[in-house]
């Protein structure tokens, strides 16, 4: 009972850190790379999709994504949703092919993508800490009904709060990988 609260706790702080590393993602550095593209979505024959779904997008070089339409008529709308965003990017298409380059990011800029990247770390802290309540609480549920004893209590409480640690540990270290991407210039 008590390894199942647990497990089940650790699965949702695994989701929670894996939530944590897209959102770092989509968190632009100086370098280009195709996940800054995976929150663009067009409007694609009624549908919401993907810009990956209806694209090829690849790296040309450090500061320059490619794009290229698998249709033709989807180069203005991929156009207007890449200047819609929220990424501050302006592409460029020549023919078939969108180039979409990123600019140099000052040291505000940089401050403030730091900022963000901290706020989200700490969304996913908040988010692991209410897992080990929920987790901690029905521990004590149990207890109440007494399906387990003071001591299982005990001992599952101190299981829930190593694996609390060790995920946010590992928030701290995905946060500290962020932070030096986007000071490096």
């Amino acid at each position: 009972m008590i390894d199942e609260i647990r497990d089940e706790a650790k699965i949702g702080m695994l989701k929670t850190l894996e939530a944590l590393e897209i959102s770092l993602k989509r968190i632009r550095t100086g370098r280009a790379n195709t996940s800054l593209l995976d929150s663009i979505e067009i409007d694609y024959y009624g549908n919401s999709t993907p810009l990956k779904q209806v694209s090829n997008i690849s790296v040309e070089d450090a500061k320059t994504l490619a794009i290229i339409p698998w249709e033709k008529d989807n180069v203005p709308l991929i156009e207007k949703a890449i200047q819609q965003s929220d990424l501050g990017l302006q592409p460029i298409t020549s023919g078939d092919t969108i180039r979409v380059i990123l600019p140099d990011l000052t040291e505000e800029t940089r401050r403030d993508l730091i900022k963000v990247a901290k706020a989200e770390a700490e969304n996913s802290k908040v988010s692991i800490r209410n897992q080990r309540r929920d987790a901690n609480g029905l521990l004590k549920e149990y207890l109440n009904e007494k399906e387990i004893s003071e001591d299982d209590l005990k001992r599952g409480e101190v299981l829930i709060q190593d694996i609390t640690d060790q995920f946010v540990e590992k928030v701290d270290i995905l946060l500290r990988d962020k932070e030096k991407d986007l000071i490096e210039i």
